[in-house]
């Protein structure tokens, strides 16, 4: 349904052709909803934000019945460092992902769901502003929850994401109002 989801599961098949074909060992990412200074203008934290300070409404999908496993830059970038030194080995064992190759796949996220209109109320809280909210129905080919099942990267690196939406919307809205000089 999912026009979204299709690209990142053709890139992981192309991954794992490119992998047994010519026997380079790759580990494939999945990273959930991430957010944090110099992210994506087009997502939802950056998007919230700047509404906010500007006044304007913000576009609330599935009228707030939404949750993401929203993950701070930081955590992401614990995450990559901890895959870097363990490429997956070359031995046809199988691999996380399903893969014989010398190939797998890891979600990089919080691992803990939030609620949309909670994310909402700590960007609140962060700007000291009260929101707009312009509360939609569900986007075409979005899905109302995600979550990140860290568990194979857990294993087998020690990763383990420390850093709660309270601790880092406030850490956000602090580089973008320094950024902007909001």
């Amino acid at each position: 349904m999912s026009l979204y989801a299709a690209t990142k599961k053709t890139d992981e098949l192309m991954s794992e052709s490119y992998s047994h074909l010519y026997r380079i060992a790759q580990t494939g990412l999945r990273f959930f909803t991430v957010y944090g200074p110099w992210g994506r203008p087009d997502m939802a934290v950056w998007l919230f934000t700047e509404a906010i300070f500007a006044g304007q409404p913000i576009k609330v999908f599935n009228h707030g019945d939404m949750s993401r496993d929203f993950t701070y830059i930081d955590d992401i970038v614990a995450g990559v460092v901890a895959a870097l030194d363990l490429p997956p080995a070359d031995d046809g064992a199988v691999k996380d992902g399903g893969s014989v190759a010398p190939h797998r796949i890891w979600n990089i996220g919080n691992h803990r769901r939030e609620r949309l209109l909670d994310l909402i109320g700590e960007i609140e809280r962060a700007c000291g502003m009260q929101a707009q909210l312009d509360m939609q129905p569900m986007q075409q080919g979005d899905v109302p929850a995600t979550y990140a099942d860290i568990s194979a990267i857990a294993d087998a690196t020690g990763f383990a994401p420390d850093t709660a939406i309270s601790d880092g919307i406030p850490r956000f809205v602090a580089w973008y109002r320094d950024y902007y000089e909001v």
